[in-house]
């Protein structure tokens, strides 16, 4: 074999690996993400009609109780950025139903690979001390971000102690950081 032909198919091996290194990569760090917004405007959760509800006539069922009360805030805080810079307010809300639900308001952080809601016990902790507390303890995830930006509804397990968690996160599950966090205060 001649000096060229063992170059060229060193160079060859050379952007093949280089191909692939680049293409896992990509898929990996997703950085198209960052220059993409998804915004989402989600209403509170409608509340299904009760026994208390008005029938077709307007008048209440007869032997019904009086229709629920609305929306109760049970406890909320304000993120604050960690990983990426975020902001917005997250509220844990009791319907009138009794479901409770985690609500994201003038949510703003960056996008990225596979964002989580998480409910945690952990302390928020300003600056990159607090970038990886979320899943020394106890957590547990709402599902995926559905938006970077905007207003958002995470149902809450029914079976959830409360009690049990004293935080919220926007966690990055790929890379184990949190973009942001909020403390739950009672409201």
């Amino acid at each position: 074999m001649t000096e060229t032909k063992r170059r060229s198919r060193l160079w060859g091996g050379v952007i093949v690996a280089a191909t692939l290194v680049l293409g896992a990569g990509l898929y990996w760090f997703q950085p198209w993400k960052l220059w993409q917004d998804a915004t989402v405007h989600e209403s509170l959760p409608a509340v299904s009609p009760s026994a208390g509800a008005p029938g077709p006539t307007g008048s209440p069922t007869p032997g019904a109780t009086s229709p629920p009360a609305g929306p109760t805030t049970l406890a909320q805080g304000t993120l604050i950025s960690h990983e990426h810079t975020t902001t917005g307010t997250a509220k844990l809300i009791r319907l009138p139903d009794g479901s409770r639900t985690l609500r994201l308001e003038n949510l703003d952080t960056s996008n990225g690979p596979d964002l989580r809601v998480w409910l945690t016990d952990a302390p928020v902790k300003e600056g990159a001390a607090g970038w990886t507390v979320f899943d020394d303890g106890k957590y547990v995830s709402l599902g995926k971000l559905k938006g970077n930006k905007g207003d958002q509804n995470y149902e809450i397990p029914p079976d959830l102690n409360l009690a049990d968690f004293s935080s919220v996160t926007i966690w990055c599950d790929r890379f184990d950081v949190s973009f942001g966090a909020a403390p739950l205060t009672s409201a």
